[in-house]
């Protein structure tokens, strides 16, 4: 009896859509820390209403990525160098959560899509083109969040994924794109065996190099 094709994937809401293309602006510095969160401007950028962009920046206020200010409005929140450690000790607790979740509860293409998505970060670094290869780490963090099917670590550790990212871009003079690639692709291929341990481990591997990141940042 042949199989049934796949069920198409869920439709996503428009707040989730706006909230995306928020984040990437914020993740990406193209809203720079600090600057003033106009409303209307975001609504023009994301081509999304006004209904869907509002929601998504009362969820970024409530998580701590932009906040209100009396008398001066939403502002992005600024990066803030003596807490970066603690928010990457936070997020490998929950890194390693996630995907040990991920290697047991994964299916096989999830499994293929998680290591393509590292493998194209590793193609992206290779190049130099950041672009696509915060596209392509996005795309791994997605994956890895539905494959995983922990929801309460998943909501714990998005805006802690979003102070590193646009940590990462604000200092990248100080980083290694290309270890950063690997570190990614040893997680995925982790995930990918099915291995909790060695899934732990790839995620411990990435968040050794972002503490070693920080700290570099940091001491200089």
């Amino acid at each position: 009896m042949p199989k049934a094709p796949p069920s198409p994937a869920p439709k996503r809401r428009a707040a989730d859509l706006a909230y995306d293309a928020i984040e990437t602006l914020i993740s990406t510095l193209k809203l720079a820390p600090g600057s003033p969160v106009v409303e209307g401007d975001l609504v023009e950028l994301t081509q999304l209403g006004r209904t869907p962009v509002r929601e998504a920046l009362l969820r970024m206020v409530s998580i701590g990525l932009i906040v209100q200010q009396p008398r001066r409005g939403l502002l992005v929140s600024n990066i803030d160098l003596a807490d970066h450690l603690d928010v990457v000790q936070t997020r490998r607790v929950l890194e390693c959560l996630i995907a040990a979740c991920s290697a047991r509860r994964a299916t096989a293409l999830q499994r293929k899509d998680i290591v393509r998505c590292a493998e194209k970060m590793v193609q992206a670094a290779a190049r130099g083109n950041l672009a696509d290869y915060m596209a392509a780490d996005l795309a791994l963090d997605q994956v890895n969040h539905q494959a995983s099917h922990n929801h309460s670590a998943v909501k714990a550790v998005v805006p802690l994924i979003v102070q590193c990212r646009r940590f990462w871009v604000a200092y990248q003079h100080a980083g290694d794109i290309m270890e950063a690639a690997q570190a990614h692709l040893e997680l995925a291929q982790g995930i990918a065996t099915g291995d909790e341990a060695a899934a732990v481990g790839g995620a411990t591997r990435l968040m050794d190099y972002l503490q070693g990141f920080a700290r570099r940042v940091i001491d200089n």
